[in-house]
């Protein structure tokens, strides 16, 4: 199993190189999707760990709080993979809060540690963010805003699982005699 210490500095280089390359910036929306089964190498669904989801959760916010980007994080497909927010996020985005309250086994541990660290967590079903890392193959595309650009982080593994990442572009219009940023 991945030592804390190891997971720590290696999420912190991967979460710097995505806010980086991604151009992310205070008062964008981060998505997190995690797998802490397969961070400790198990299957995804199948060996989740408590102890693991609050290293990953308290890493974030660490680096994202002082920069003024917003965390939501997304649950398992048993949640119809609705995420975790601040409440004041919610209201910012003008998301759609739903009623559910996640569970180890329902939502996943990274949802269950963002209920334990956010100050007012809320589920809501949808967000639109500007970037966000996925540990694990949980498929993190649908919270991401159109035109999705991959990142391929220098660290392609976090414990035993796969990392992805996206952020999003504006989209290219106009035709060929078009000029773009």
């Amino acid at each position: 199993m991945i030592e804390k210490a190891e997971l720590v500095a290696q999420l912190t280089q991967i979460t710097e190189e995505v806010l980086a390359k991604g151009n992310v910036q205070k008062g964008d929306l981060f998505v997190l999707g995690c797998s802490t089964s397969e961070i400790v190498g198990g299957q995804i669904g199948k060996a989740s760990s408590q102890e693991v989801g609050e290293w990953v959760i308290s890493t974030l916010l660490a680096i994202l709080q002082p920069k003024g980007i917003d965390l939501a994080v997304q649950g398992c497909e048993h949640l119809n993979r609705a995420l975790v927010v601040e409440k004041s996020v919610m209201e910012k985005h003008r998301l759609e809060e739903v009623a559910v309250i996640p569970a180890l086994h329902a939502g996943g541990a990274c949802s269950v540690a963002a209920f334990k660290y956010f100050h007012q967590p809320v589920e809501v079903e949808h967000v639109v963010a500007k970037a966000g890392i996925d540990l694990g193959d949980t498929s993190i595309g649908m919270h991401i805003k159109h035109v999705q650009v991959p990142i391929r982080p220098s660290i392609r593994e976090l414990g035993g699982a796969h990392v992805t990442a996206l952020y999003s572009r504006p989209k290219y219009i106009g035709g060929p005699r078009a000029n773009y940023l």
